[in-house]
């Protein structure tokens, strides 16, 4: 009786350390999140931001997972040097007093072995705002040059402009703003002393 105690006790710890959450941190240079909204109907605007940092976490035993991204806003880049500053001005991402954007989620939603979506909170110019990001990608799987595990996503969502004080010329500058995040991040390692 001892012994079978014993077996199953390790096959409970075996499992249990099997199934750990998993860590992988942002990989800024393939990391990038963008956003797109209508310009006077003319056409469909596309920028991006070029710094961003954070890490996911991943329990895929359990269907768990959490979410934090940091987005450097002084960062965005139109593909315009005066139009970036226009967009950092006051009136849009007021860079000089909210130099970043976060997304923060602790609500991973799986299918099967996939992640769907992720529910969270998006904070754009000191306002907080529910967002759900549909994922539309996910893969995780050793990197062919890193020799690490990795995992990549795109995932979307859509907000309005104005729910961030950023309101200036809507609707006529559309209003609504999808925001696509494409993310690349590779398994934290840690070191043991």
């Amino acid at each position: 009786m001892k012994r079978i105690t014993f077996l199953l006790l390790t096959a409970a710890i075996s499992t249990s350390a099997f199934a750990a959450p998993e860590t992988y941190v942002i990989d800024n240079t393939h990391t990038y999140p963008r956003f797109s909204y209508s310009h006077f109907g003319f056409s469909t605007q596309l920028s991006r931001f070029d710094k961003t940092s954070g890490n996911i976490t991943i329990d895929r035993e359990a269907k768990t997972g959490s979410v934090n991204v940091t987005i450097d806003t002084k960062s965005v880049n139109t593909g315009f040097p005066l139009f970036n500053e226009h967009i950092q001005g006051s009136d849009f991402l007021d860079t000089a007093k909210y130099p970043t954007a976060t997304f923060t989620s602790n609500n991973v939603n799986f299918d099967g072995d996939k992640i769907a979506s992720i529910d969270g909170t998006l904070t754009l110019k000191g306002i907080s705002k529910p967002v759900t990001l549909s994922v539309t990608s996910f893969q995780c799987m050793p990197h062919p040059l890193l020799k690490i595990d990795a995992c990549g996503a795109d995932a979307t969502t859509v907000v309005k402009r104005t729910d961030f004080n950023m309101g200036k010329y809507a609707p006529n500058v559309g209003d609504d703003v999808t925001i696509t995040l494409s993310v690349e991040a590779v398994k934290e390692l840690k070191l043991f002393k």
